[in-house]
């Protein structure tokens, strides 16, 4: 079924809407769920994480290049890396959509339907809570998390120390190299995004561009590191090179990668620049104790070293802390 045809949200109004796309959402296990003002939801040790992340037509999607599931199951992924990201364990989510008035109502529920799929891949137990709907000229979708600690501390980005092992979990550039490759072959003569083009050019089976669409961010690995004595860790949302020095500052370090750093990530993150500066792989990167054995898919690519004039070294040269920025040109860069 084509989502984009049939009634449109104006034509049915909020409550309809509300009740079709409510029915899709995963629940989880809230101690009270949608319907009231307000979810209510355990924190088992008195606390909890909490993340919010806005995914807007234009600069974060477009419809030409995703499905509304792909819109739904992205706007998942980004916002559970968040809470893994913590070392916490993700326990709910809410989630508000603006839409013009004109959307199909089949859109939300593709959308609902792609954090449904989402939740049940990368993490089983968490649920929708509740959340809002209204209407804009620019599709917008709005997420906030939370995640459980289960007693442990939180894992900060100010937390590396020299001498620990730098480490990646998940994918590196694959997301930026989709993007890519959607730019030069999934637009149309005057540039504009194109689905046509998709299809025509066989992106619809490319697997860095299914990476684009749906990130699969390494969820379980977040709490792992926790456990396994984590010092630092952040969400690779905007690109390696980037994140890396935001890690850097915030633990007033100089992270230096490791000579043979591609082989053991998988991907030569010593001169590969898309994996360095390609953003929305949703990975994780963490700092570990040198004795401390790497926990789940953490590939060792570096090492803390003291605080130098550089964020980021690769073969004793600083690395450009560059990667995707909301408020740059983001034409052709992954967001």
């Amino acid at each position: 079924m084509d989502p984009w045809t049939g009634p449109t949200v104006g034509e049915l109004g909020e409550l309809v809407v509300l009740d079709r796309v409510v029915s899709r959402l995963p629940t989880g296990s809230p101690l009270v769920g949608p319907g009231d003002d307000c979810a209510v939801v355990a924190a088992p040790d008195g606390r909890f994480v909490v993340t919010t992340d806005l995914m807007v037509h234009g600069p974060d999607f477009r419809w030409a290049w995703s499905s509304p599931e792909d819109v739904g199951w992205k706007a998942a992924a980004t916002n559970l890396s968040d809470v893994a990201a913590m070392g916490a364990v993700p326990s709910g989510l809410v989630v508000a959509l603006a839409a013009p008035q004109d959307t199909p109502v089949a859109v939300l529920e593709g959308i609902a339907d792609g954090f449904r799929l989402a939740v049940a891949a990368l993490a089983p137990g968490c649920g929708v809570v509740g959340g809002d709907l209204s209407t804009s000229s620019a599709f917008t979708v709005a997420v906030t998390a939370f995640g459980d600690l289960e007693g442990r501390a939180p894992v900060l980005r100010s937390g590396a120390r020299v001498g620990d092992v730098v480490a990646v979990s998940g994918e590196l550039g694959a997301a930026a190299r989709g993007l890519g490759r959607l730019f030069r072959d999934g637009v149309d003569v005057h540039g504009e995004p194109s689905a046509a083009a998709v299809r025509a050019s066989g992106l619809d089976t490319d697997p860095d561009v299914g990476r684009q669409r749906r990130p699969v961010p390494p969820i379980a690995d977040g709490p792992a590191a926790g456990v396994a004595g984590a010092t630092a860790m952040l969400d690779l949302s905007d690109g390696l090179a980037i994140d890396a020095g935001r890690l850097a500052r915030a633990s007033r370090v100089t992270l230096e990668l490791d000579a043979g750093a591609g082989a053991a990530a998988g991907v030569d993150v010593v001169s590969d620049e898309i994996a360095l500066h390609g953003g929305e792989d949703h990975g994780l990167l963490a700092t570990f104790p040198a004795d401390v054995a790497l926990p789940g898919g953490f590939r060792r690519i570096g090492v803390v070293v003291p605080r130098g004039e550089a964020d980021l070294l690769r073969a004793g040269e600083p690395v450009p802390t560059t990667g995707w920025d909301p408020y740059a040109d983001w034409d052709g860069v992954a967001g």
